[in-house]
């Protein structure tokens, strides 16, 4: 690693030390950068957020696609989705009125229109989106719906029947 006096070069992915005529890392071809050096900024969690996340899912409009019981849940599956680079977004639900500063109460995960079917994708293989199934009622619980209320209507008009005669 003879490069002069200068510093050595660092892959900002791997860790990996270059010689300074080097200009990109030979295990995974990122641009290198220097080591050490004092007027670099550090990476803050944000700029390291923002690497992960992948252009293509970060196109349109907010979709919500999932939903957490809580604050924790939620900011959860915003990580889960960042670790595939889709970008998300927690906001409250509608209706639940609770103060914005406490982590109590349902919360809506949204991600770019782009985004929504890989992001669909990977709650559901992480089991945690249920698969669409039926709107609405099947016709059995229906069915069996509309009995019990014939059942109530029935002893109703009967029991009258007998107080009256």
């Amino acid at each position: 690693m003879d490069g002069g006096g200068a510093p050595p070069l660092v892959c900002p992915r791997c860790g990996a030390l270059h010689a300074p005529p080097a200009r990109f890392c030979t295990a995974c071809a990122m641009p290198l950068t220097w080591a050490g050096a004092p007027d670099d900024p550090q990476v803050t969690d944000r700029h390291a957020r923002a690497r992960k996340i992948k252009p293509q899912y970060a196109e349109g409009e907010l979709v919500r696609v999932a939903g957490g019981r809580h604050q924790a849940e939620a900011e959860f599956l915003c990580g889960l989705l960042l670790e595939e680079g889709i970008p998300s977004l927690v906001r409250r639900s509608r209706g639940f009125d609770v103060p914005d500063m406490l982590a109590a109460g349902p919360r809506d995960v949204l991600v770019p229109a782009s985004g929504v079917d890989a992001a669909r994708e990977v709650l559901l293989e992480a089991e945690l989106l249920a698969e669409p199934g039926p709107v609405g009622p099947t016709p059995a619980r229906l069915m069996g719906g509309l009995l019990a209320v014939l059942g109530v209507v029935g002893v109703i008009v009967w029991v009258l029947d007998l107080a009256s005669g």
